[in-house]
């Protein structure tokens, strides 16, 4: 059935009865879906929304508060944000909720990427086979209206790869484009520690990444390691218990908690009462 509004033709009667036209709301809502399908979201992460994350804890509560005040106020929001944390704790979740939500109630271009996967295909431009261009990456990537690079840090940095980033990162500080970035890495100034944020992204980046974006750090659980149908209780005993155990390297994942919950000398409180049964 044709708009009521409109008659499909994206526009209708201004309610001020002043003989102006404008944008009927079916035109947005169909700008939104065709520009979310165009978004390069995964497939994994498609059904994520700010109000079917579980916040079980004082942390992700204030991380979804903040996610929600840049979804809602884009595009006047100044800042970005990265969500840092350890693996498993919804960074990547929220992230994409923010996406989803402002493309489809703007009808902004948005973008996600694994940054690694973004360099891959940067880099496929290069053999001579292809007709795809460097520049044909690129361009989206430093001009779309709000850019996720998810998992920043974690590709094998080379000179390449910091002149690539910095370029994409530099182009959007310059031009004011909002970003979401998340990280593994913690924000610590220590230059010579191969698992900081500053050791993998280098000193003019993260300078930039501060005045870009507001950095707010998830304590969590690991969420991919929840037994099947686990509550809220559940998820927050995983997390005292994950809390006392040692901090994992951003690369190795936490190997301590993980042993403890596959041998059944965890008890996370949930029915069956020890992790693995």
């Amino acid at each position: 059935m044709p708009c009521p509004l409109c008659d499909d033709t994206g526009w209708k009667p201004a309610e001020d009865n002043s003989g102006r036209v404008v944008r009927c709301d079916c035109w947005r809502e169909n700008l939104g879906r065709q520009r979310l399908a165009g978004a390069n979201i995964p497939k994994r992460y498609q059904h994520c929304t700010l109000g079917n994350f579980t916040a079980y804890n004082e942390s992700l509560e204030q991380a979804v508060a903040k996610a929600r005040r840049v979804a809602e106020s884009f595009p006047v929001a100044a800042r970005g944000l990265l969500f840092g944390g350890q693996p498993g704790v919804g960074k990547t979740h929220l992230a994409v909720a923010v996406l989803k939500q402002v493309i489809e109630g703007t009808g902004a271009r948005g973008l996600f990427y694994d940054t690694r996967d973004l360099l891959r295909v940067i880099r496929s431009t290069y053999d001579p086979s292809t007709r795809t261009t460097e520049l044909d990456i690129l361009c989206p990537v430093m001009t779309a209206e709000l850019l996720v690079l998810d998992d920043l840090g974690a590709e094998k940095t080379s000179e390449w790869v910091d002149e690539t980033m910095n370029l994409i990162v530099n182009t959007r500080y310059n031009e004011r484009r909002p970003t979401i970035f998340t990280s593994n890495y913690p924000d610590i100034p220590e230059q010579d520690d191969p698992n900081t944020l500053l050791f993998r992204i280098g000193a003019r980046m993260r300078s930039r990444l501060h005045e870009m974006c507001e950095f707010v750090v998830l304590d969590a659980a690991d969420y991919r390691e929840r037994p099947e149908n686990a509550s809220a209780d559940d998820l927050t005993a995983m997390w005292k218990l994950r809390s006392k155990a040692p901090l994992p390297s951003p690369r190795g994942g936490g190997r301590q908690a993980r042993a403890a919950l596959r041998d059944g000398k965890a008890d996370l409180g949930w029915s069956g009462g020890r992790g693995g049964s």
